[in-house]
């Protein structure tokens, strides 16, 4: 019996290599879907897999190119309902295979997914050190991505608007000094530098613990600047270098007020006059993790705040308390900081940093 957690993760890391932002909650959407339908057929599966994985048209043609090669099936046209309604006899009815690089295995009764998976539902908040720690794996699935922008490198193009002299001169030599082929160019796309700040105060220390773990564990494409504020500004970016379990140890030694009260306009002022002004934010994309509390006076943040929105290219707030139901932003920090947010997401649980990712692509 194929495990159906195994599966479905699988097949949501063959989407997202193909450019479908598939993260651990619709993966366990998907798997909802199908321990509730419990399909027979390929034609059953594919439904709960459109109905679950994809979000906009243009990703379907995707989604049914991946369903053949991880399911091991024909054309996936016919899972669309593109045939003339038929009778299908049993012996017709494909049944659900998974690829597993031999033979097609049956899965016959879908099984409940690994303790991890389940706790990707829970709330950072709710999770002891062991179960967070449980969640390396499925966080080694999520991918950190931001922008592209142009940088001022340049590659060859044939179609390039530019001419490059250096490069035409020195292959005219190969024609007896004429420049038959003029060589263009282009410039070079690099992503944009992304920029951390980790509220990491007694009302944050469980998320921003989960948070600093997913940098880790998930941070393989951009290279992120980290810093930890509490009542003071940590840069931890070299601690994050190593595993995720000695990551968190080093983390912990090197930020000294871990739990302490929140100065999050005073810790924005250092980080600006010490690296962001410097260049650091410019151009970047920049996340501050942290709940809004705010033991300081509200007018340093909003002034800091509008400083660092004419440096960054996008500033992203990851809020747990955003999660709850009613929340406004009506009083304290939060509502100094909303109109220099591009977007406020909570990012509270595993199955939430989807839109948190997508927040910052």
């Amino acid at each position: 019996m194929t495990d159906l957690a195994v599966l479905a993760a699988r097949f949501g890391e063959a989407l997202r290599a193909q450019g479908v932002a598939v993260g651990a909650d619709r993966s366990a959407r998907f798997t909802q879907a199908v321990l509730l339908v419990r399909p027979q057929t390929t034609d059953e599966l594919y439904r709960c897999a459109l109905a679950t994985l994809v979000s906009t048209p243009d990703q379907i043609a995707v989604l049914e190119r991946v369903f053949a090669v991880v399911f091991g099936e024909g054309d996936p046209a016919e899972f669309r309902g593109d045939r003339p309604n038929e009778t299908v006899s049993t012996a017709e009815n494909r049944q659900v295979t998974a690829s597993n690089g031999q033979n097609g295995r049956k899965v016959e009764k879908p099984v409940l997914g690994s303790a991890a998976e389940r706790l990707a539902a829970r709330d950072f908040a709710d999770l002891d050190p062991g179960e967070l720690a449980q969640l390396r794996d499925l966080m080694r699935r999520f991918r950190i991505a931001t922008p592209r922008r142009l940088s001022r490198r340049k590659r060859v193009a044939p179609r390039g608007r530019r001419v490059d002299m250096r490069e035409t001169l020195r292959r005219a030599r190969r024609s007896g000094g004429e420049p038959a082929v003029l060589s263009r160019w282009v410039p070079r796309e690099k992503p944009r530098k992304l920029v951390v700040l980790c509220d990491i105060s007694g009302s944050m220390e469980a998320h921003a613990r989960a948070m600093l773990q997913l940098l880790v564990c998930a941070n393989l494409g951009v290279k992120a600047e980290v810093f930890t504020f509490a009542t003071r500004l940590t840069r931890l970016t070299k601690a994050l270098t190593a595993d995720p379990a000695k990551a968190m140890r080093q983390a912990g030694e090197v930020a000294p007020d871990w739990s302490g009260g929140t100065r999050i306009g005073a810790a924005l002022k250092e980080f600006l006059d010490s690296y962001g002004a410097r260049g650091m934010a410019r151009g970047a994309v920049v996340v501050i993790i942290s709940d809004g509390w705010e033991t300081g006076g509200t007018e340093l943040l909003a002034a800091q705040m509008a400083r660092l929105a004419r440096l960054a290219h996008r500033i992203v707030w990851a809020n747990p308390r955003t999660a709850q139901p009613g929340y406004r932003p009506l009083v304290g920090g939060m509502a100094a900081v909303w109109q220099y947010c591009e977007f406020v997401v909570s990012a509270h649980r595993l199955d939430a940093l989807d839109e948190f990712l997508d927040a910052l692509h």
